[in-house]
């Protein structure tokens, strides 16, 4: 059993709450930064490690996922940035669903240049490179919020941390989730087919991301905390199913089963090289 995702989410995890406490001991505002990124960054890459280490096609390399998670969620973000900046001017149920629209089109711009691609065939290659881009885009959005937050409640280290924990734990059930979701639909049904096949089950995986997006918006724009984050855990709670029944069907698919983890060998030779 592979368990490295766990020990880069417990040493990310400790580094966040170590520097934390220097900073805070010592009033050193030098490590402002550290701690930002740390809280922004530890469950994303661990979220991420995690579907590396179990699904993980032969042929993609670190580099290549670690691009798709910088370059896709920096795309991401400055294209939603543009987008709702040009587009929205309120908090209205229509708005946010606009958000909703806006955001998980922005998320999908660097998959599906992968997607286009064709070196990467399978549906785990989807799921994962999803689920990376969208971690990526929660990440540096939430860098985004507590650097805001800092700044609006003039240096309240509280407020920020509140921020980090409560965006970083529940960033896999959002846009890591939701993203998984398209994107491994998105290759299943090609993978099926034998070529670019954009049906009823792709056009129904990302209008279920917006509304699922926007649904998630809406609650926690409510002013009763118990609404809020009871709707959220709702909603995280369906949106991980979701994407896990997907991690389940490409397992299948890689000739993985719940109980064997094969050897990098074993798995090239189920699933064959790419063409």
């Amino acid at each position: 059993m592979k368990l490295n995702w766990l020990w880069t989410l417990g040493v990310g995890v400790a580094l966040f709450f170590m520097t934390n406490v220097t900073m805070q001991s010592t009033g050193n505002p030098n490590f402002f930064p550290t701690v930002i990124m740390l809280g922004s960054f530890v469950v994303p890459v661990a979220f991420v490690s995690f579907f590396y280490e179990h699904i993980r096609d032969r042929d993609i390399p670190l580099s290549v996922l670690g691009g798709s998670f910088l370059l896709g969620g920096a795309i991401g973000t400055i294209a939603a940035g543009l987008l709702e900046y040009s587009t929205l001017t309120s908090s209205s149920v229509s708005s946010l669903f606009g958000v909703g629209l806006i955001e998980e089109s922005a998320k999908i711009i660097v998959p599906v240049f992968l997607f286009l691609g064709w070196k990467y065939r399978h549906q785990a290659d989807g799921l994962l490179f999803g689920v990376t881009v969208g971690m990526g885009f929660a990440a540096l959005e939430t860098m985004g919020y507590a650097l805001v937050t800092l700044i609006q409640s003039q240096g309240d280290v509280t407020a920020m941390n509140q921020v980090l924990l409560v965006r970083g734990l529940l960033a896999p059930a959002g846009h890591g989730a939701w993203t998984g979701i398209v994107c491994a639909v998105l290759w299943r049904e090609r993978a099926k087919a034998g070529k670019i096949n954009i049906n009823g089950w792709v056009i129904g995986a990302f209008i279920l991301a917006v509304v699922l997006h926007a649904l998630w918006d809406i609650v926690n724009s409510q002013n009763s905390n118990a609404i809020a984050y009871g709707g959220m855990l709702a909603l995280a709670i369906v949106s991980l199913e979701l994407l896990f029944a997907l991690y389940a069907s490409a397992r299948k698919e890689a000739g993985l089963t719940p109980m064997t983890e094969p050897t990098d060998d074993e798995k090239f030779d189920k699933r064959g090289k790419p063409g």
